[in-house]
C-alpha cells in the first residue's frame, strides 16, 4: 500500500478513486471503467508533478524521511555484487545501525559503508532507526582503514537523523568516535565518495561524508541538526520546524550553491519512493562517473583535494 505524506492527501484521494474503480471492475465482469480510471490517472500524474515542482525545505525533509524511500540495504543489494558484510568494532559490539563490507561495484572491488534505518518495526528497532552508537563509527573507522590498506575505493551511503544521543553512547565516547571517523575520512589515501540518500543529520552524517565527492539525491537533506531540534533550541518550540528548515538551508539545491554538495542526482517524479529502481539506477550512474574520475588521481592528491574541499565549504555561496 502506498504511504502518502500530509501534503499528498489530494493525490491520495484521486489515486484511491482510480483504485476503487478498478477493484469494482474486477468484481463485476463486463463493467467498463477504464476510460474513467485513465482520466483519474492523468489528473493524478499532473497533480504529482505540480506538488513536487517546487517543494519547500520542510516538505523535502518529509520526503527524505518517507518510509517507502529506498534505504542503504536496498542500494547495496541492487548496485553491489558479492557483498561480504563485516561486523563489529573489535572493542565493544556490532552496531546494526551501520552496515558495511567488501563488495564489487561494476566489477570494481570497493568498500561500502552506510547507515540503515530499517523498513518495518522489527528492523527499525534492530537498526536503532539508523542512529549509530560509538561502536558504529568505530566499525566504520576499521573498515576505512582496511580499504586504505588494500587500496580499495570507499563508498558511503548516508541516511541518518543523527548519532544516537543516549546515555550509554555518551559514556562510551560518542563525540570522540564521530571526530575520529571524520578524521579517518580525511586521512585515507583512496577515493572516497558519499551519497546522501535520505537524511544527512548532524555529526552522525559528517563522520561518513567528509569525502572527495559528496552528492545528494534531489529530495534529500543535509544539515547540522534536524529542523525540530533547531526549533526547540532557538524558539523553545518544536512546532516551528518549518521556519527552522527554511533557515538551515538544508536542501540539495541550497548546498550545491554553497559548495557543500558537488552534484544533485535526479529522482523520479514524486520522489525515490515512487520508483526505487530508477532512483537506485541514477545513484549507480553517478557513482560510476565519480569513481572513474577519482581513480586516476594519486593518493596524496586525493587527500589534499579532500581537505581543501572542506576548507572551501561555504566560500562559493558567500562570493555569490
Amino acid at each position: 500500500m502506498q504511504n502518502y505524506l500530509d501534503f499528498e492527501k489530494p493525490l491520495a484521494e484521486i489515486e484511491g478513486k482510480a483504485a476503487e474503480l478498478r477493484a469494482m471492475a474486477r468484481q463485476n465482469d463486463g463493467m467498463d471503467i477504464e476510460t474513467e480510471a485513465k482520466a483519474l490517472d492523468t489528473r493524478a500524474a499532473a497533480l504529482l508533478k505540480d506538488l513536487y515542482k517546487d517543494l519547500s525545505p520542510w516538505r523535502k525533509c518529509l520526503v527524505a524521511r518517507h518510509p517507502d524511500r529506498p534505504h542503504c540495504k536496498d542500494y547495496i543489494d541492487a548496485l553491489f555484487a558479492e557483498f561480504t558484510p563485516l561486523a563489529g568494532d573489535r572493542n565493544f559490539a556490532d552496531d546494526h545501525a551501520v552496515m558495511g563490507g567488501l563488495a564489487r561495484f561494476n566489477d570494481r572491488p570497493v568498500m561500502v559503508i552506510g547507515q540503515e534505518k530499517g523498513h518495518d518495526t522489527k528492523s527499525r528497532i534492530e537498526r536503532n532507526f539508523g542512529m549509530a552508537r560509538p561502536e558504529g563509527y568505530r566499525k566504520a573507522i576499521r573498515l576505512m582503514e582496511l580499504a586504505n590498506r588494500f587500496g580499495l575505493p570507499i563508498v558511503t551511503l548516508v541516511d541518518t537523523a543523527g548519532a544516537y544521543p543516549g546515555k550509554g553512547a555518551e559514556e562510551r565516547g560518542q563525540s570522540e568516535a564521530i571526530a575520529r571517523a571524520t578524521e579517518k575520512c580525511l586521512q585515507v589515501k583512496v577515493p572516497l565518495v558519499s551519497v546522501i540518500i535520505g537524511e544527512g543529520g548532524s555529526g552522525g552524517a559528517v563522520a561518513f561524508a567528509a569525502a572527495n565527492r559528496l552528492v545528494m539525491l534531489e529530495h534529500s537533506v543535509y544539515s547540522v541538526i534536524t529542523p525540530e531540534g533547531c526549533a526547540s533550541i532557538l524558539w523553545k518550540d518544536a512546532n516551528k520546524m518549518r521556519e527552522a528548515a527554511e533557515a538551515l538551508r538544508l536542501t540539495a539545491q541550497d548546498l550545491l550553491k554553497l559548495g557543500v554538495c558537488d552534484q544533485i542526482i535526479p529522482e523520479p517524479v514524486g520522489g525515490a519512493q515512487r520508483d526505487p529502481k530508477a532512483a537506485i539506477a541514477n545513484v549507480g550512474a553517478a557513482l560510476e562517473t565519480m569513481l572513474a574520475a577519482l581513480e586516476k588521481k594519486k593518493p596524496d592528491a586525493l587527500v589534499k583535494e579532500r581537505r581543501q574541499k572542506f576548507l572551501d565549504v561555504g566560500t562559493k555561496g558567500l562570493a555569490a
